[in-house]
């Protein structure tokens, strides 16, 4: 129903102007790769399966890339483009560049806080061990795990008892993972004051630059 209401305010609000057809092919094509990426984040997770052979770098960038960062980040920005008369190939993929990089950073940020962050400050209790989820953490914990380590994953993970949660957790924090996150949200901030350097044009870099800013260090 909210899906349909989008072409419904479209065809209000837009049908006489001349992005009205950008938008409508804009909204469709993210509404169809978020569904791609959603799909993708269930056939790996599925409840009562644990596979962690399932859980690699280039399957969780794939969920991440089509479940969160093309409506959560490209989106937006795109349409303001398209509605500000910016239709050009190029620049759309200059754009596309920095934002899906930005849309990454976030969701590995969500993986993160929902196990380390503060419950109270982010209102809600994270469930990404329990629900069997392609996370971040557990594909960093299998790149570093030794066969030992990865047996205790198999064991704990995907579980609901709150004893086989505190073991995966216990893991991660084995493996330093906290730290391993901190140096990767640097590096990445650091990619993408580069991005935004090289992709920006013609728009004015502090679209990207406040995008960017407003995610860095996030607590919620």
């Amino acid at each position: 129903m909210l899906e349909a209401c989008i072409y419904r305010l479209l065809k209000l609000y837009c049908r006489e102007q001349p992005y009205y057809l950008n938008l409508i092919e804009l909204f469709l094509q993210c509404s169809y790769q978020t569904e791609l990426g959603q799909t993708l984040d269930l056939i790996t997770a599925p409840q009562g399966n644990v596979d962690l052979g399932r859980f690699t770098e280039k399957r969780y960038k794939s969920i991440v890339k089509y479940k969160t960062a093309f409506y959560s980040f490209y989106l937006p920005v795109a349409a303001a483009m398209y509605m500000a008369g910016i239709d050009g190939e190029k620049e759309h993929a200059n754009a596309k560049k920095i934002l899906l990089e930005i849309g990454e950073l976030f969701q590995i940020q969500d993986d993160y806080l929902d196990l380390f962050g503060d419950s109270s400050v982010m209102g809600k209790i994270g469930t990404d061990i329990q629900d069997n989820k392609c996370s971040w953490l557990v594909v960093q914990c299998l790149q570093r795990a030794s066969p030992e380590q990865r047996q205790i994953l198999q064991e704990n993970y995907g579980q609901k008892e709150a004893e086989k949660v505190a073991r995966v957790k216990a893991l991660y924090e084995e493996l330093n993972l906290q730290a391993v996150f901190l140096q990767y949200e640097e590096d990445c901030y650091s990619r993408l004051m580069d991005l935004i350097e090289q992709y920006s044009s013609p728009l004015p870099p502090v679209i990207f630059l406040r995008l960017a800013q407003k995610i860095y260090k996030r607590k919620k």
